[in-house]
């Protein structure tokens, strides 16, 4: 008897299972349209770069076009455009691309409709890695440009 007990309690009708699937993430549960959290979230701010290269390629375009879109929308914010690398080459030469990534970027967002009043770009070659390692997947996540949102811009 116990165990035709134990049977009808694993009837479908009896399972609760919370709903969490849509849950807010934590941290951005009152997150408000417009709002650097919802940049972050729903845009993205990064942007990858293959060895060497300033270059845009596709999948950095995907994510400067909604960068673009947005700005476009949210037209309060201004945004810096910070270069990094980590790449082979002195000091001088991570500088030099880090600040071509940044320009690149810039440039991209601007030929897609962002005023250029609103932008300003900056490499900063090696400093402000990600992770300091050898490994090249390693490597590979500080060859980036981040685009931060600003109130006002820096003088």
């Amino acid at each position: 008897m116990g165990a035709s007990l134990l049977g009808a309690c694993n009837t479908a009708e009896n399972i609760a299972t919370p709903n969490v699937t849509n849950a807010p993430a934590v941290g951005f549960a009152n997150m408000e349209p417009g709002s650097e959290e919802a940049f972050m979230l729903n845009v993205g701010r990064r942007t990858y770069f293959a060895t060497g290269s300033a270059e845009i390629d596709e999948t950095a375009r995907m994510t400067l076009d909604k960068q673009a879109e947005w700005l476009i929308r949210n037209s309060s914010w201004y945004a810096k455009i910070q270069g990094f690398a980590d790449d082979p080459g002195s000091a001088a030469d991570n500088r030099g691309l880090s600040n071509r990534r940044a320009n690149a970027t810039m440039a991209y967002l601007v030929s897609k409709g962002v005023p250029p009043g609103r932008l300003w770009a900056k490499g900063y070659g090696t400093e402000r890695k990600v992770r300091d390692c050898a490994q090249e997947e390693c490597k590979a996540q500080n060859r980036r440009v981040v685009t931060n949102l600003r109130e006002e811009k820096e003088r």
